[in-house]
């Protein structure tokens, strides 16, 4: 047996403006969007490509340490926060905050050679975006 997609469900009480910061600011593809009895509704975005990074608690709060500075991911028996790749992520953090994301640590290198910033998204899910820096000389600019 083998999944053949994953889906994250992300519930929200403001679903156009968790639309529009997904779709039309983050970029994400609409591929499908329905709309039900009861003012149900479910917008399908899309990336080019998905993977499930599963990490034992030990594991988040070194990433929460390297990113934030400190402890902030919300902890339960499953905690969630979802990373997009993006060519800068430096720009793409800019475009968040301006289209509602609370930011929670502007771009940082990673001790594994990427640059990550973490933020809220509206609707209170947690994102990281990230840019692969591969090698390179210097520290790159991190002014927001």
């Amino acid at each position: 047996m083998s999944a053949s997609q994953l889906r994250l469900v992300v519930e929200t009480d403001d679903f156009d403006a968790a639309v529009r910061f997904y779709r039309d600011v983050l970029g994400l593809h609409e591929t499908a969007s329905y709309a039900g009895d009861g003012g149900a509704r479910v917008a399908i975005l899309a990336v080019p490509s998905a993977t499930l990074e599963i990490a034992n608690p030990a594991q988040v709060r070194m990433i929460d340490e390297v990113e934030v500075g400190e402890p902030v991911s919300r902890r339960s028996t499953m905690s969630v926060r979802v990373a997009f790749e993006v060519d800068d992520a430096t720009a793409v953090t800019r475009e968040l905050v301006r289209a509602g994301a609370s930011i929670l640590a502007s771009p940082t290198r990673t001790p594994w050679s990427s640059l990550n910033s973490r933020l809220e998204a509206p609707g209170g899910l947690q994102l990281t975006v990230f840019q692969e820096l591969g090698t390179i000389a210097g520290e790159p600019e991190l002014d927001l």
